[in-house]
């Protein structure tokens, strides 16, 4: 990894050289933008909108509407001349219990790295966010901006999560929350136990983005030359319209089935059936006896023919025994008739 700042954490009298490095990366694949004929880059030209002449990245400032087609321009001399305390310090301003920090204000993740011979009071600093089981609010200023972070301790390295200000979270305004909507005691309960009976311990570990790995799948294909073959997915048909109550009874039921739980009722029987396991029961006894159908037409058929065979194959072994018999009765009537004499 690469250091993208250099400073220091300011922990009262005490201060902690570090070299901040970014936590995270993504892994989405990314494309160029292609001319479809012949693959050829797609560039895009700097070029001013009044002159039409193009504008190389040193004669690009940074300029702030203010409204009727009129610009206020900023120069490097104007952002240095801003009082920015946290240019090269992490100001700790207080420690919190981390759960008071809503996880809507958390941005960006950096860890950071003792430098020099700032290892001891980073150790210090790490082992007593961990026993007081809090975090640190701190302000610090990145890429020409102020902005509020905290600190805390992940697999025993100091995370700094910039985070975002308090009036940049937007206010939600739907509808919905101005109705009086009134919510029964049975479904909250029935919702609360399909709720723990889907409770378990989170493992990021266990997903996957199935979307880019199949996508890097159809690149390598396109690499190699061979043909992408995209299997189907067996959708499962859309459930009867029921009542909340009863899909929430039936998801609650599914959950334990697949945690190898025993229904409701106990004993190993089935619980009472509802409308959703009713519905597939009866569509399993449709298919089932559509199945068995023409299996028994065609043992019928096959139980036919074989009647109808065994006269014939009876009249045709009464024929060949007769049509064996007939040298024997000659050979007898010869024997049988008298001799003429001599």
């Amino acid at each position: 990894m690469r250091a993208i700042w250099k400073g220091a954490v300011s922990f009262g009298l005490v201060s902690i050289g570090v070299r901040l490095y970014s936590a995270t990366e993504e892994k989405d694949i990314r494309f160029h933008q292609v001319h479809r004929e012949d693959g050829g880059r797609i560039r895009y030209k700097r070029t001013c909108s009044v002159c039409g002449e193009e504008v190389t990245y040193d004669d690009i400032a940074k300029g702030y509407d203010i409204g009727g087609g009129e610009m206020v321009i900023l120069t490097d001399e104007d952002f240095a001349d801003l009082p920015l305390t946290s240019s090269r310090a992490i100001d700790v301003l207080e420690f919190v219990p981390a759960e008071q920090v809503d996880p809507i204000l958390y941005n960006k993740a950096y860890f950071l790295e003792p430098e020099g011979a700032a290892t001891k009071p980073y150790v210090l600093l790490r082992d007593a966010l961990i026993d007081s089981e809090r975090v640190a609010i701190v302000k610090v200023a990145l890429r020409q901006r102020e902005q509020l972070a905290t600190l805390r301790v992940r697999e025993g390295v100091l995370l700094l999560n910039t985070m975002l200000w308090p009036d940049e979270i937007r206010t939600p305004d739907f509808g919905f929350l101005d109705e009086d909507l009134k919510v029964r005691p049975p479904e909250l309960a029935m919702a609360s136990s399909l709720i723990d009976s889907m409770t378990g311990e989170f493992e990021p570990d266990v997903f996957t983005d199935d979307y880019r790995a199949a996508l890097q799948e159809v690149i390598d294909a396109k690499v190699e030359g061979r043909e992408v073959v995209q299997p189907e997915e067996v959708e499962e048909a859309p459930a009867a319209a029921v009542d909340l109550m009863a899909a929430l009874k039936a998801s609650v039921e599914r959950a334990k089935a697949a945690r190898g739980e025993q229904p409701a009722g106990g004993g190993g029987g089935a619980g009472e059936p509802t409308p959703i396991s009713s519905a597939r029961s009866a569509q399993k006894a449709a298919e089932k006896k559509a199945a068995k159908a023409p299996a028994k037409k065609t043992a019928a058929k096959k139980t036919a023919e074989k009647k109808a065979a065994e006269p014939a194959k009876k009249t045709a072994t009464k024929k060949t025994a007769a049509k064996k018999a007939e040298p024997a009765k000659k050979t007898a009537a010869r024997k049988t008739a008298p001799r003429k004499s001599a």
